[in-house]
Parts: structure tokens; sequence; C-alpha cells
């Protein structure tokens, strides 16, 4: 599995070595831009924006123009994901765009292929949104009804885990769709990739800065917390890996 470590901080580009993945909302905010010192992935800042607005504040035509400046002048980008809205109850419930989980699917098959038609030599990755297994395999279908044949893509984000990661109802979703699609976890912790990393094509997380802020003092530095070290975050992310060395067998639900 490749592991991209999440982070905040910018200035990591050009100075840490491994996979890094950056929000679009945190690159936004520069004039100037580092050049990476290693492959690197972008997310889309979905979950905020949605979260806090109920709506995305970046078009897609900002979207794609950003894509572009950050594959340009930063260099060694993996992928890119779309601005794709996710189907947990709580969103559904301030989203201004989309209320139930079908018109939030329905939102991110349109967004995908208005992201790929304004610039299809961008690295954009299609994502799956759900909660059940029965509503990923759905989303799958309108992807294909959509003319892209998920099965042929290297990479497929899936979607609305973060919060759910360590439960048997997502290791069970993803031993099913691993089965045949290439996947990419969005904020799995060391919990759900323990359980099921192994089935993962990679995967994301920024949990370390959540687990640096009990560490006082920083060991290295001496401030009253690690949740901004990159030493910490460099631990972390080895004890991520040494974690997803396990296959454990996932238990598939009686029908």
């Amino acid at each position: 599995m490749n592991f991209y470590l999440g982070t905040h901080h910018a200035n990591w580009l050009p100075r840490v070595p491994v996979p890094l993945f950056i929000s679009q909302r945190t690159l936004a905010r520069r004039r100037t831009l580092p050049r990476a010192a290693a492959r690197w992935a972008l997310d889309s800042g979905a979950f905020t924006e949605v979260a806090t607005h109920g709506q995305y504040l970046t078009t897609p035509s900002q979207y794609v123009r950003a894509i572009r400046r950050y594959r340009d002048d930063i260099g060694l980008l993996d992928w890119a994901a779309p601005q794709d809205h996710m189907t947990e109850p709580w969103v559904l419930a301030k989203s201004l765009v989309a209320n139930t989980i079908g018109q939030a699917q329905d939102w991110t098959v349109q967004n995908y292929l208005e992201l790929r038609s304004l610039d299809d030599t961008l690295p954009i990755i299609p994502v799956l949104q759900g909660q059940r297994i029965a509503d990923y395999e759905r989303h799958v279908g309108m992807y294909a009804l959509a003319g892209i044949d998920l099965l042929t893509e290297p990479l497929v984000g899936l979607g609305s885990v973060c919060r759910r990661q360590a439960t048997d109802e997502i290791a069970e979703i993803i031993a099913q769709l691993s089965i045949e699609l290439r996947l990419h976890g969005f904020g799995v912790k060391m919990s759900g990739l323990g359980a099921y990393g192994w089935m993962l094509a990679s995967s994301d997380s920024m949990a370390w800065s959540y687990d640096g802020r009990r560490i006082n003092p920083c060991p290295v530095k001496g401030l009253t917390s690690c949740n901004n070290c990159v030493h910490h975050a460099l631990s972390w992310r080895d004890k991520v890996l040494g974690k997803c060395e396990r296959r454990d067998p996932v238990q598939m639900a009686l029908a």
C-alpha cells in the first residue's frame, strides 16, 4: 500500500522525502509554491467546504486551474481528488446542493465529468460515495452509465469512511470493492489500516497531528506538543506502515 502522510504544512513538500497528502485549501493561500522532494497527492478540501459552507466555494474551473498550477510549479503530483460530496447524514442535512445519498452520488459523478472535460490531462481520480455496500455498488453503476468504467481506472477513491474507518462494516465494503477496484482510503487511521490496509492500493491520514497534541513537551524541539512536528509525523508513519504489513482476514456478514 502507498501511504500518503497528511499535512497542513506546504513547506514540508521540499523537505520531507515521503509521499504527502495536502489540501487545496492549504496551497491556495500561497503566492509562491515550493518544488516537491517526493511524490504527493492533492485533497480538494471537499469535507471542509461542504461541511462548513454547505457547498463548494471553489468552482470547477478554479479548481482545475489550481491543479494545473500545482502540477507544473510543485511537480511530482500523483493525483488529485475531485470535488466529491460526502454522504454522512449530518453533512447531507447541512448541504445546499445534495440532501440524499443519491443526490450526493450524482453530484460526485457530474463533478468528475466536468473536471475531466475542462482538462483531461490532469490526474484527477473518481471517488465512490455511500454508506452501505449497496450504495457504493450503485455508485459504480452510475459511473458506468456516464461512460466511466471504474475497473479500468488506476485508482478509485473511497469516500465517507473516515469517521467509520475502524468498523467491521467498512472492512466488509473494502473487502468487496477491492476485488475489482484499486482503492484509495481517505483519512484511514491506524486501527482501520491494521484491519484492512493490505486491501487498499493507497491511503492517507493526518491522525499523527491529533496524536501529537498529547505529547508534552516535544522531545526534539521542546515545544508544548508535537501536533506540528515533522519528527513525530515520520515516526507515526513508520508505525502505520508496520500495521499495514498484517493481513487480517475479514469476516463477511451473512446476507
